[in-house]
């Protein structure tokens, strides 16, 4: 069985609401962090600028002193009042340079923190209405701003991930071609691509292809693993909803030999989210544990057979059956 490189946001450990209620409450990045080390199997964490940076460097402080390795720094350019017309895209210029320093800024967090990797999805960049914004300055400023940034730090991955909508009705990179295309038109080594399940399926993509095509244009930098019904983004544990999506994607990410993070941005609406995130790797680990069940073999056989009612008896008899049992 592969081994998973398991990292939570610590931001799920904070404040959680919506506009009818508040499920968690606020606390401190210290309390976050001590409540991450009590997750079952949590390997690593992703923190983000500036929302877990109240204080720059005694927050990075705290952060290193917690233990735990960053898989990225999440950079949110999108909650305060002076984003609401956009931040990379924003019509007024002095918006865009503060976006672009911010972008530096979480760069410079990243090598300072051992992490390496900023991940940003840029949801206040996009429109509502027609007529209301120029696509074509639209696209010139996203990438010229993120160009900047790639050689403010070529060591740093930025990693672009995309999101069909919320807070814009349409984001500007609503969908894996979107972030590809932004990839191939600035052709810069460390620019690339969050997949986060949810989104994909929000997209109604299927996430194991956009993982593949992400890794083929050698665009893959990091992952993020929930769930949804295909019409929101609910935040929901992994498998809970797609359960085979679940299954594929590991499938096609075991193929592909990843080696990166798979980071966990899993809402907490019941209950604590520390049990929230223990079920979430114990999801992740039993889904990698019937993945070795069914046998990647078994699984290459019937891709190749392209004869769906014969993979999924397959598939639900490793699911339900005790080994050596079959279905008459």
């Amino acid at each position: 069985m592969k081994d998973l490189k398991h990292s939570v946001m610590i931001s799920l450990m904070g404040r959680q609401a919506d506009r009818f209620h508040e499920y968690q409450p606020a606390r401190s990045l210290s309390e976050r962090l001590a409540l991450v080390k009590q997750v079952q199997g949590v390997e690593g964490i992703e923190v983000v600028y500036p929302n877990d940076f109240e204080d720059t460097a005694e927050s990075a402080t705290t952060i290193k002193q917690c233990g735990l390795p960053v898989s990225a720094v999440n950079l949110n350019v999108k909650g305060q009042k002076k984003w609401q017309a956009g931040s990379f895209t924003a019509p007024d210029p002095q918006r865009r340079a503060e976006a672009l320093a911010d972008l530096k800024t979480a760069m410079d967090l990243a090598i300072e923190l051992d992490s390496g990797m900023v991940t940003c999805c840029p949801l206040i960049d996009g429109h509502n209405y027609s007529f209301q914004v120029d696509y074509e300055k639209q696209w010139a400023w996203l990438e010229e701003a993120v160009a900047q940034a790639a050689q403010h730090r070529p060591e740093v991955r930025i990693s672009l991930e995309y999101k069909l909508n919320e807070s814009r009705n349409f984001a500007i990179l609503g969908d894996m071609g979107r972030a590809l295309y932004l990839c191939e038109r600035l052709g810069l080594p460390n620019v690339g691509v969050t997949v986060d399940v949810g989104h994909a399926l929000m997209a109604r993509e299927t996430p194991a292809e956009m993982i593949c095509l992400a890794a083929r244009s050698g665009r893959l930098f990091y992952v993020h693993f929930n769930d949804n019904g295909r019409e929101w983004d609910w935040d929901m544990l992994p498998g809970s909803v797609n359960c085979w999506d679940l299954i594929e994607t590991l499938f096609y990410l075991d193929r592909l030999d990843w080696q990166g993070w798979l980071c966990y941005d899993v809402l907490t609406r019941n209950g604590d989210p520390v049990e929230q995130m223990n079920a979430t790797i114990a999801i992740m680990e039993m889904a990698e544990r019937l993945l070795e069940k069914i046998g990647p073999e078994s699984l290459e056989r019937h891709i190749q057979g392209g004869v769906p009612a014969l993979t999924f008896r397959t598939l639900w008899e490793k699911l339900i059956l005790r080994q050596g049992s079959a279905c008459r």
